[in-house]
């Protein structure tokens, strides 16, 4: 096993090298919202195609998640990230070269791919390197904030540079960025020194995994999250060019609901450090994004309050995935079995935005308008109040 650095300060310079990475991963994810206008203008993508073009990229999430997070656990965290930036950059590429919604959707299942390597195994990589307790519930409430702040930054730049350059030069340009990452990632942190995971088989710890009830209690309350978060913010550009705003000004507003995200990251970890119960953090963030969906699409003709709830929805959730990573890490069922701990849950997570973008763009559809989605995300919060309980019931004294 790598050995951890003996200075705090090391200890940091590691997280934050990891949450970087994952951060350039994210761009990603987020380059694709702000540029569905011009898609369907220039390939003619449909809504229900937009969709798909949204949640496809955790196609591989989807199926893979688990399997990738044996693969971590034996290979070596760091290893497994650096293929998943090749294929990133491979994916990229062949997108900003696509002819049709049909190679664009192909480029994104690679990307998929790409990003599920690269960014699954960052949570067992920090621990590897942060062993203070404290500092390790922080680091992870940061790495939880890698989703949106990368989206957030590409709602924000993606706007000026499709209006000025073209949609393809933002999937090149993130090539870019991912072999930039790739190398910073090789340079910056020592090898994997041996195979994680070197003489154990595959099927014990899968086994392991999958008979404990921290990993699916995890998992579950990820899905109920993930799918919500990224119907809401992945259509908002569209919503609101829908409602008369420029793509520059739609693109900011985007951006701050993604941005905030992050703060409800990064304070879940501090709040779990304080003592926090997640039971608590978890349940206050559910009952937000329940409420906040219904003020933000139940109203009519109130876009101030409106968007002031979608702020709500996407700040105060963002206390979510901040506690679910360090609590994977806790209910892992053993040291040998954390990246496919959160394999397991990234693959629930990634089934929840596969899933959810198209449903919510066909209860729109189906409707009219957006104003019963509220109605799908709180029905999701709900079940998230009874699955915060019985995580804190599972909790290790």
């Amino acid at each position: 096993m790598t050995s951890r650095p003996s200075s705090s300060s090391a200890a940091v310079r590691a997280a934050a090298l990891v949450v970087a990475v994952g951060v350039t991963c994210a761009l990603h994810i987020g380059k694709l919202p702000v540029a569905i206008p011009a898609l369907q203008s220039g390939l003619g993508v449909g809504l229900v195609q937009a969709g798909f073009l949204l949640s496809l990229v955790q196609l591989a999430g989807m199926t893979l998640g688990l399997f990738v997070g044996l693969a971590a656990d034996r290979l070596g965290p760091r290893r497994v990230m650096l293929f998943g930036l090749i294929g990133l950059a491979l994916g990229s590429a062949w997108g900003a070269m696509a002819v049709s919604p049909a190679d664009l959707l192909a480029s994104r299942a690679l990307e998929g791919l790409g990003f599920l390597l690269a960014v699954l195994p960052a949570p067992g990589l920090i621990r590897r390197h942060v062993a203070d307790p404290r500092l390790l519930a922080k680091a992870l409430g940061w790495w939880g904030a890698y989703m949106p702040l990368g989206t957030a930054l590409a709602l924000l730049l993606g706007a000026p540079v499709i209006e000025w350059l073209g949609w393809r030069a933002v999937w090149l340009g993130l090539t870019a960025c991912s072999l930039l990452a790739l190398v910073g990632l090789w340079r910056g942190l020592p090898p994997d020194a041996v195979l994680a995971g070197q003489g154990a088989s595959i099927a014990p710890r899968l086994r392991r995994t999958l008979a404990a009830p921290g990993p699916w209690l995890v998992a579950l309350a990820f899905f109920l999250y993930s799918g919500q978060w990224l119907a809401v913010v992945g259509f908002l550009p569209t919503i609101l060019a829908q409602a008369g705003f420029g793509g520059m000004t739609a693109g900011v507003l985007s951006a701050g609901a993604a941005a905030v995200n992050m703060a409800g990251n990064i304070g879940a970890g501090r709040w779990i450090a304080r003592g926090g119960r997640p039971r608590v953090v978890m349940g206050f963030a559910y009952l937000a994004m329940g409420v906040g969906a219904m003020l933000a699409f139940g109203l009519q003709d109130a876009p101030v309050v409106q968007y002031l709830a979608i702020l709500a929805f996407s700040g105060l959730g963002g206390l979510i995935p901040g506690t679910l990573f360090g609590l994977a890490i806790r209910l892992a069922p053993g040291e040998d079995t954390l990246s496919t701990t959160v394999g397991w849950m990234q693959q629930f997570s990634a089934l929840g935005q596969f899933a959810g973008p198209p449903f919510v763009a066909w209860v729109a559809t189906q409707m009219g308008g957006w104003q019963l989605t509220w109605v799908v995300t709180g029905a999701a919060s709900l079940l998230g109040l009874w699955v915060a309980h019985r995580i804190q019931r599972t909790l290790p004294a």
